[in-house]
């Protein structure tokens, strides 16, 4: 039974209004003294043409409080608030979550609608740093979350594999390329030629011209600038997949920038039909005056295209293949007017899928003691940053008989330092919400006890072995409903609230497009289960039924941390 779908359709009975309203509205009280649950009836003021106060008097009247599972409705103030019987809830949390056949929070809400989440999409021939790791693992959570809601989750990578630094990097490598050091470290390479560029730009202006001319003879098809650009493009890929893997990331399709480039004509045909492409200094572009937008280029000067183009081109065939219900594109905030601007267009355009793409931005990563710029060379690859956390995870492991077994080998305390460090670094760029700016603490990051990765790890781990000792390693505690009936302390409460409240966790997280609400509802779980093991015997219990029910609230707990980081890309831990 799902308490909170229970008050929900009785709300609805009582007030009328759908259910997937006030499921919006229900809320979880911050001290529970205030209730498991509240309902705000301020909502409900202009349509029942009363004081909330009132209102919530009048409903708690109606209280059906015969149900075994509901002990009393409280009016307080403009608020109903709702307390369940702590041992029912608690016994059939715990039995849902262990009996579920299916992942958890599994739905099929997404049922027939297929979702675009593009995300990584990382320029060709340059470095795959810092920055990129953002959008790579909110965007891969984010696919992660709509795939267990039922959705057909695309993965997309809009590679950024056209424009004029391409043009820069031919001109360059043909002026100072390397070849052996292409051959072996191609990035490095690539990024070294690329800012010698532009450091010799500075005072040869000519150089500007040249590139131009060589990204014009590429778009034109030019045999051997398009056999250059291939190049540079494939040992990007190879050196970029060394990265996914590492981060369990994968795609449907790489469709870069170039794949839309013969598709330019259709979007110029259908501006010029809806007449709304004009020329402005010699370029081709769409007035946005009634947007409040600068105008959107659609074809420089020259007849090259530019990102808006290559965008507007991309919706187009997307919608055209899938249908989209959603067309999602985890892109930095500097990048939001762009995004205005493209769905702006297609808007005036008559484009109808104009209002089902979204533009989810997110913050700038910062380090306290460096600032990042490709262009002069000061990047921090993703590949070294995700290294030194493994690294210094696996330091502190060596250095801390408290955080691995004594029995541990040099090659399991590895594998283990390999998904902490990993986890540390995916947990910082989804533990706040993502507009939030991040900066970089390897104090923060790799503490065992503060909000981290490790932390959630560590407490996983130590849940495990302490049903490893009970013999319900990979077997079902035999704690029938009954039994869980025993459990129905204020922790065993909390900690089952926060197992119940998992699917709506994710349910909102997709919604607002945010997996930290995820992340945040885990490690909660993870802090209320330590707080639990300092102060209950679980192993030492000498009620036989109530062991049973301890462990089995212990195995949902595991499995509640599990699937929530599962959504989130991070590996749990087995044994330290």
């Amino acid at each position: 039974m799902d308490f909170r779908v229970r008050i929900i359709e009785w709300l609805a009975e009582q007030t009328g209004l759908p259910q997937e309203q006030l499921a919006e509205w229900l809320e979880v009280p911050p001290q529970p003294e205030l209730g498991d649950y509240a309902f705000p009836c301020f909502r409900l003021a202009k349509t029942m043409r009363q004081a909330p106060p009132k209102i919530a008097a009048g409903l708690a009247e109606k209280a059906p409080l015969d149900l075994d599972w509901l002990e009393k409705i409280e009016a307080v103030g403009g608020y109903l608030n709702f307390f369940v019987n702590r041992a029912s809830f608690i016994s059939r949390a715990v039995s849902a979550v262990l009996h579920a056949d299916a992942p958890l929070a599994q739905s099929d809400e997404g049922q027939g609608k297929n979702v675009i989440v593009e995300y990584s999409s990382p320029n060709i021939a340059k470095p795959f740093h810092v920055g990129h790791a953002f959008t790579t693992i909110l965007g891969h959570a984010l696919y992660k979350i709509y795939d267990r809601l039922g959705y057909n989750a695309i993965r997309m990578n809009h590679l950024g594999d056209y424009g004029t630094q391409f043009g820069k990097l031919i001109v360059a490598y043909r002026l100072w390329g390397d070849e052996a050091a292409l051959v072996k470290e191609p990035i490095k390479e690539l990024l070294r030629i690329y800012v010698l560029f532009h450091d010799e730009a500075k005072d040869k202006p000519e150089l500007e011209q040249q590139a131009r001319e060589a990204f014009r003879k590429l778009e034109a098809g030019a045999a051997e600038e398009i056999d250059l650009w291939k190049r540079f493009k494939d040992l990007s890929l190879k050196a970029f997949n060394t990265v996914y893997e590492r981060l369990g990331v994968s795609f449907d399709y790489f469709y870069g920038e170039s794949y839309y480039s013969d598709k330019i004509p259709d979007v110029v045909k259908l501006l010029r039909e809806k007449q709304i492409l004009t020329e402005s200094e010699g370029a081709q572009v769409v007035m946005l005056d009634e947007y409040d937008l600068p105008p959107c280029i659609i074809l420089k000067s020259d007849g090259t295209t530019i990102y808006a183009s290559r965008d507007l081109a991309a919706v187009l065939f997307r919608d055209q293949t899938w249908s989209f219900e959603r067309n999602i594109y985890v892109v930095g905030m500097p990048q939001a007017l762009h995004f205005r601007q493209v769905f702006s267009v297609l808007e005036k355009a008559g484009v109808e899928a104009a209002k089902r793409c979204v533009h989810v931005g997110f913050g700038l990563v910062k380090f306290p003691d460096r600032k990042l710029s490709t262009r002069s060379g000061h990047v921090v690859f993703l590949e070294d940053l995700l290294q030194e956390s493994v690294d210094k995870t696996l330091e502190i492991i060596r250095k801390n008989d408290q955080l691995r077994q004594a029995d541990m080998s040099e090659a399991e305390m590895r594998q283990v330092a390999e998904k902490i460090g990993i986890g540390a670094i995916v947990y910082t760029f989804l533990k706040n919400g993502r507009e939030r700016d991040i900066v970089f603490s390897w104090d923060e990051m790799l503490d065992f006890d503060g909000d981290s990765a490790p932390y959630v790890q560590y407490t996983y781990a130590r849940a495990r072995s302490i049903l490893r000792k009970a013999g319900h390693d990979d077997t079902a505690a035999d704690a029938g409903l009954a039994e869980l009936m025993l459990l129905d302390s204020d922790d065993e409460f909390a900690l089952a609230k926060l197992i119940d409240g998992f699917p709506a966790a994710v349910s909102k997280a997709a919604y607002a497009y945010e997996p930290y609400m995820i992340v945040r509802q885990v490690t909660s779980l993870a802090r209320a289960f330590n707080k639990y093991y300092n102060q209950t015997s679980i192993l030492k219990t000498e009620d036989p039924a109530l062991r049973r029910a301890r462990l089995a609230l212990l195995q949902a707990v595991c499995k509640t941390i599990n699937s929530g980081f599962e959504l989130t890309g991070i590996e749990v831990v087995e044994r330290m």
